[in-house]
């Protein structure tokens, strides 16, 4: 078994299925689930989840999740978390509904020009080079797009992936394409693989590294 898989099946073992990406509808529910739904890979099912999904991975840029959830939530409250429907929000309207996330007035721009590209996909599956060519969507956000939205088999590299491999070994250059392609290798195409990985690394990032302390990985993780 190579080394990225190995991990892979050693956080799964550690934290379980994680059921990425979270939606609103799923957390009206069950508030229980926060929106998760570990197992299934159904979702997203329609326009309106994807859309969400797409947002959630504009608004999530340089701010932590539960900022995004807030700002989601005023989307959703004020009619506005559907293409159209924000593409009618005034841009001052839609800087206040945003806040929360940060950044909201580069955000805001982001997110009208996304939302312009949204409606005229007619349901067709975007290229990346697409989505990278929209003004304020980066290689992350873009592969997060593909993968959680359109449920294409792209790795996600953050911050902590890229933290990882260094402390690992696992590949010198920390350049993304380069440990993304370095994932991608290693394991096969597969979208529910793909999105649990990320969703972990995640997982176990957020309950061993701090700002100040690195926590070094041992072999049971």
């Amino acid at each position: 078994m190579n080394k990225a898989r190995s991990i892979y099946k050693m956080l799964l073992k550690k934290y379980g299925y994680q059921g990425w990406w979270p939606l609103l509808e799923l957390e009206e529910k069950d508030p229980n689930s926060r929106g998760y739904h570990p197992g299934d890979y159904g979702y997203p099912k329609n326009d309106a989840q994807r859309f969400e999904i797409c947002c959630g991975a504009i608004l999530t840029q340089n701010t932590a999740w539960k900022n995004v959830e807030a700002a989601l939530r005023n989307l959703r409250d004020a009619k506005a978390l559907q293409a159209e429907q924000l593409l009618r929000v005034r841009l001052p309207q839609l800087r206040v509904l945003i806040r929360p996330a940060g950044y909201f007035n580069q955000k805001s721009a982001y997110l009208r020009t996304f939302a312009a590209f949204f409606r005229k996909l007619d349901e067709r599956i975007p290229g990346r080079d697409e989505l990278l060519g929209l003004k304020g969507i980066g290689p992350e956000t873009a592969d997060s797009m593909l993968l959680y939205a359109f449920k294409q088999p792209k790795f996600v590299v953050d911050a902590y992936t890229k933290r990882m491999c260094s402390q690992l070994g696992l590949i010198e250059s920390s350049k993304y394409d380069d440990v993304k392609g370095f994932f991608e290798r290693q394991l096969p195409r597969e979208v529910p693989l793909y999105q649990e990985y990320h969703a972990l690394i995640v997982e176990y990032a957020k309950r061993n590294y701090t700002k100040k302390i690195t926590c070094p990985i041992d072999e049971s993780l």
